[in-house]
């Protein structure tokens, strides 16, 4: 019987025109009369799409860092060019006379420059503030959208702006001696979940998207410094890792991840922070495709909120069987979740692609046959509040 290994060395050698014409001709019959197959093939096709295509990502960036080094260094020999063609033509400037009503006007414009400049930056930011509001209204009538994390995260910044822009009309007109440096005290971004006992984690991309920092809070207040190691838009998955000193490991994680499919109907149940306690949320699988018929996701029927975005979906058994996206997408009573085999199907192609990197995912299932009491007292130590952090301009 055929691994998942074995599948991905095949369909490889058929996408790089490696198979001989017999092989390649009854693999393209079987693609043609197995679904499941079929499926399994656009899977991979997707997968290594984007990986590919992080690649030439990387790629393009090393290349626009060579161009401005260059740029630079362009800049730099024409300065000095142009400062020689100025010492060597340098004649006394003519002197001009301006009026006194001219010299009124540029004396108001020099003291004034500054606070008519902020004024300005104050005034733009209270119109997109507003625009943001009304929007946030409007969409409060109906289902919320799937960016409604993101727009609350960036109205928090621009209120931190706005703040920053009042501190310095205040010490432009003298009423404040000095600066006070904006504090970000970071807001709840969503939900994540041990991946590895190593230190790794599964969370969403929405949820950390844009931040500067993470930092990762388990239920007893227990807290570790993160970074994002891999970020995939297209299935709304974040890989993050836990980067602290003193962090030893998270030990034997008490569930496995479920490689195939899930049944129409099953039992599913959740863990989350949608506020700062651990919110627990149970319901059913109410179709195997997610949005617009997404192979990649599942439908469940609980009612999720933006801070349950990332958290983990698992069946009865205490198998993981997917990551909740919280994607309403305007429909009533209708979530989302990443299937759990696509994130397996991604962890094997990154040990493959790095293998220095330590993505042993776990093997037993301490969960099953378990009170569900029981499963959520073992479940909760490997549930985290994901707090995202961003730089406040001034």
């Amino acid at each position: 019987m055929m691994t998942e290994a074995d599948y991905y060395a095949l369909f490889e050698a058929y996408d790089r025109g490696e198979l001989a014409a017999p092989a390649r001709a009854d693999l393209e019959a079987r693609l043609a009369a197995d679904p499941a197959l079929a499926l399994r093939y656009a899977d991979f096709a997707e997968l290594t799409g984007t990986l590919q295509a992080q690649s030439r990502r990387r790629a393009l960036r090393q290349q626009l860092r060579s161009i401005h080094a260059d740029m630079t260094k362009d800049q730099t020999s024409l300065k000095a060019d142009v400062d020689a063609v100025k010492a060597e033509t340098s004649a006394p400037a003519p002197m001009l006379r301006i009026s006194r009503t001219e010299r009124r006007l540029r004396e108001f414009w020099s003291g004034y420059r500054a606070t008519v400049g902020v004024a300005a930056s104050v005034a733009v930011m209270a119109v997109f503030a507003t625009l943001l509001g009304l929007e946030m209204w409007r969409n409060s009538k109906v289902q919320v959208p799937a960016s409604y994390q993101w727009m609350r995260r960036e109205i928090n910044s621009l209120k931190q702006n706005q703040r920053a822009l009042n501190r310095t009309i205040k010490r432009i007109d003298g009423t404040s001696a000095l600066p006070t440096p904006p504090v970000n005290n970071g807001k709840f971004g969503g939900t994540g979940f041990a991946l590895t006992s190593e230190g790794y984690l599964v969370t969403s991309y929405h949820v950390i998207r844009g931040a500067d920092s993470l930092l990762i809070e388990g239920r007893d207040r227990q807290r570790y410094h993160a970074e994002t190691v891999y970020s995939d838009k297209a299935h709304d998955l974040a890989i993050l890792r836990i980067i602290d000193k003193k962090f030893n490991g998270f030990g034997r994680l008490p569930y496995t991840f479920k490689s195939g499919q899930a049944d129409l109907g099953e039992r599913v149940f959740t863990l989350g922070y949608p506020r700062e306690d651990v919110v627990y949320g149970e319901g059913s699988l109410s179709a195997r495709s997610g949005f617009e018929g997404d192979t990649a996701a599942y439908q469940i029927s609980i009612p999720v909120n933006p801070g349950n975005s990332g958290g983990p979906l698992l069946d009865g058994q205490g198998n993981l069987i997917g990551v909740i996206s919280a994607r309403q997408n305007d429909l009533e009573s209708a979530a989302f979740a990443t299937k759990s085999s696509y994130l397996v199907k991604l962890v094997d192609s990154l040990r493959n692609t790095q293998p220095a990197t330590p993505y042993h995912l776990p093997k037993t299932n301490q969960l099953t046959g378990a009170a569900r009491p029981q499963q959520l007292k073992k479940l909760q130590d490997y549930v985290f509040v994901v707090k995202v952090f961003a730089k406040a301009s001034e």
